[in-house]
Order: structure tokens, then sequence, then C-alpha cells
């Protein structure tokens, strides 16, 4: 009974998540089976992002345990947000490239974020078993940072990729579909390292990082709203930036 409550734990906020972002898609909501199979693929990629993850960690080109700030920050950046949002995008163009819902600006985002919150799912189902013995108050953390802070990463590639998708795009746009989410995926889990680190100022890393985290809601709110405005303006039929 008690794993079937912790998957139910690990996986809840994600199904929260992922059904806030459909009810925003106020023109054209998404089928459902195309939002699934985007849980999928994340699920997929956070089985995959493991491996090369400690791959690098073998090999001595990401630190497993960093002792110091630039370890901590070339561990979070180089050895985690760039594997984890590189694969998040791999299997995000899967879905996408050939999806004939992809109709919509604000589709990429919600497709991103199905596919970050079965990443995040995935991730959670991890760490609760891996921690079983104080899974209800790691379930609970993460419920309220990590979780989000997928949902947030996702929302920064979906944005840029419908603007490429969508848009005369420049170069820089074009980065800023893997840019954008690892450094804000990077910021978020440097700090948190940081702050391993140095334990002596762990408390005032840890009001930073929350601060950080108090920022990302309203800026995903103003992409999410960017694109529901360019859907607005596109009633009468498909509309490129």
């Amino acid at each position: 009974m008690t794993m079937y409550i912790i998957i139910i734990a690990a996986t809840l906020p994600a199904f929260v998540l992922m059904y806030y972002i459909w009810r925003r898609d106020k023109y054209q909501h998404e089928p459902v089976k195309e939002l699934l199979k985007g849980f999928g693929w994340g699920v997929l990629a956070a089985v995959l992002a493991g491996p090369i993850e400690m791959a690098l960690q073998m090999t001595g080109l990401s630190p497993a345990n960093p002792q110091t700030w630039f370890g901590a920050i070339w561990e979070a950046f180089f050895g985690v947000a760039l594997v984890e949002e590189g694969v998040k995008l791999f299997f995000l163009w899967i879905l996408l490239r050939k999806n004939p819902f992809f109709d919509e600006h604000i589709d990429g985002v919600v497709y991103a974020v199905a596919v970050g919150m079965g990443f995040a799912a995935m991730e959670n189902i991890g760490y609760l078993f891996s921690y079983i013995e104080q899974w209800q108050q790691l379930a609970v953390s993460r419920a309220i940072f990590s979780v989000p802070g997928h949902f947030m990463f996702a929302v920064a590639m979906g944005y840029y990729y419908s603007v490429n998708h969508f848009a005369l795009s420049t170069r820089a746009d074009r980065y800023k579909v893997l840019a954008m989410p690892v450094l804000l995926h990077g910021i978020f889990d440097s700090l948190l390292m940081m702050a391993d680190v140095t334990p002596q100022i762990g408390g005032l890393l840890w009001v930073v990082f929350v601060a950080f985290c108090l920022t990302l809601p309203g800026f995903a709110n103003n992409k999410i709203k960017a694109l529901l405005k360019s859907d607005r303006m596109n009633q009468g039929g498909l509309f490129r930036w």
C-alpha cells in the first residue's frame, strides 16, 4: 500500500501542473492522448539522463561530489542541466516534428510541459524510493521546488520552440531553445549545490535560492501570456510572427 502512496505523491504534482497548462490553452485544447505521449517521452528522458550523468561522473568530466563553488557550478550546468534539458529537448522534437496538433503558439509550451512533467514525475519516483525512510518530507519539498522548477524550465523551452517554429526567428532565439532552460536549471541547481559545499553560509544561499524560485512564476506567466496573445490575434487562421 505504501508503494502506491509514494508513487501517487511523486506523480500528482506533475499531473496537476500538466492539467494547469492544458487549461491555460483556452482556444484549442490539445488531445489528452498527445499529452500522455509527451509525458511518456519525458519519463524515457529521465531514464536516459541518469546513465549519461553517471558516465560524465565516472569519466571525471563532471564531479560527483563537488568540493568547491566552481565544481558545484560546473556540475550543476554541465553535469545536470545541460544533460537533462538536452534530453528533454530531443524528445520534445520527436513529439512535435510531425505533430498535426502543433498549430498554435501556446502548444509549444503545453507539449514541453508534458515532457517536463514526465521527467519530473520519474525523477521524483527515483528520489522518493531512494530515500524511503523520509519520503514524506522529500515529497513535500520536491512538490514545492523541484517539480515547479521543471515546469518553469519547460515553459522557457516551449516558448522558444514556438518562436522558432512560427516566427522568423533570430540565431539567438534558436540558441535559447536550449540555452534558456539550461540557464534556469543551472542556477537552480548551482545554488543548492553551493549550499552543500559551504554549509556555513548555506542559510544565506537558501534565501537566494527561494528568492530565485519566486521570480520564476512571473517569468513563466509572461511567456505564456505572450503566446496566448499571439493565438488570440490568430483566430482567423495560422499566423506566423
